[in-house]
């Protein structure tokens, strides 16, 4: 079976993003060909990049904050990233953790869930140019909520289920199934390397 994170891409106090996590992974830990874990940024207190060796030479680290984050995305076989829109791109705590691994990330897929004042759109297409370049195959089908539509006073999370649980299922069916397609290929790579 695989595993997937569903990493909340924004440490900000008053941030949204953990309630738009949590409605995901109710929804999503009914499933049963998969497991889901929520994954917190603020969990993992990341400064910014702070490793003197960059992360695509190996897994070197110099900092324990830097191998504890290594070991929980090591851990799973797809992600489900949360993010805000910031500027028109999404956060720089969820940038900068990505930017803090290369080999955890390679091979593996990922599903995208935004929100903002246009469903989270930009900051989206931004994080796939990002997972492209850490060999993140990311799926097509995204879920995106709208600050107008979606939440109360910008505040309370309020989802049109009607409208974003169909979008959601089709998400995970994807991603589940590109979670494992590539599961195996880590797995034969493995085999064939050593």
């Amino acid at each position: 079976m695989v595993r997937i994170g569903i990493i909340i891409g924004s440490t900000r106090p008053g941030r949204n993003g953990e309630a738009v996590a949590r409605w995901v992974y109710e929804h999503a830990r009914k499933r049963t060909d998969a497991e889901f874990e929520l994954v917190d940024l603020k969990d993992f207190n990341l400064p910014v990049y702070d490793e003197p060796v960059p992360p695509s030479y190996g897994k070197n680290y110099q900092h324990e904050h830097t191998r504890r984050w290594s070991a929980k995305i090591d851990s799973f076989d797809g992600f489900i990233f949360v993010t805000p829109e910031y500027n028109h791109a999404t956060s720089g705590a969820l940038k900068n953790a990505i930017d803090y691994l290369y080999l955890e990330w390679n091979n593996k897929a990922a599903g995208l869930v935004g929100y903002g004042s246009l469903g989270g759109a930009r900051a989206i297409e931004n994080l796939r140019a990002i997972l492209s370049e850490v060999q993140i195959a990311h799926v097509r089908q995204q879920v995106s909520f709208s600050l107008f539509t979606d939440f109360e006073d910008f505040k309370v999370f309020k989802p049109n289920e009607e409208v974003h649980l169909p979008a959601l299922n089709v998400m995970l069916d994807q991603l589940i199934a590109w979670s494992a397609a590539l599961k195996r290929v880590r797995q034969e790579a493995a085999a064939a390397g050593s």
